[in-house]
């Protein structure tokens, strides 16, 4: 599965990206502290396609915070040795869920989405 996280097209999987600077913005914080919060694994930001930068999915912000559940999802994916490219990968392909693992995020139904992603990082 990593070889096929690590080859997608996360412009076609992600609907819409943000900047550091919009992804700060909703979050009420500073560009830095976006910064930290991707080095710490609280968010996952990625080069959606060629000549775009670093990007945060918009759908990992909501109602001004970092979407319930995903800082500690994408510590156990980085535990695994999954890069951020990856995590965002995993969260927005529809495999075998009732949904996308962001979707179930997003709506507190989580616990299926971290217990994969636990066999995953084995």
């Amino acid at each position: 599965m990593t070889d096929r996280l690590a080859d997608a097209d996360l412009d076609a999987l992600v609907p819409e990206w943000l900047d550091w600077a919009a992804a700060a913005q909703q979050l009420g914080v500073t560009v830095a502290k976006v910064k930290t919060m991707i080095r710490d694994h609280e968010l996952a930001a990625a080069v959606p396609r060629p000549g775009a930068g670093q990007q945060v999915p918009a759908a990992f912000i909501q109602d001004g915070l970092v979407v319930k559940g995903l800082p500690g999802l994408l510590t156990i994916l980085h535990d695994g040795k999954y890069d951020d490219r990856e995590c965002i990968a995993f969260l927005f392909t529809d495999d075998n869920y009732p949904g996308r693992p962001i979707d179930a995020l997003r709506e507190n139904r989580g616990s299926e989405v971290k217990r994969r992603a636990q066999a995953m990082a084995l």
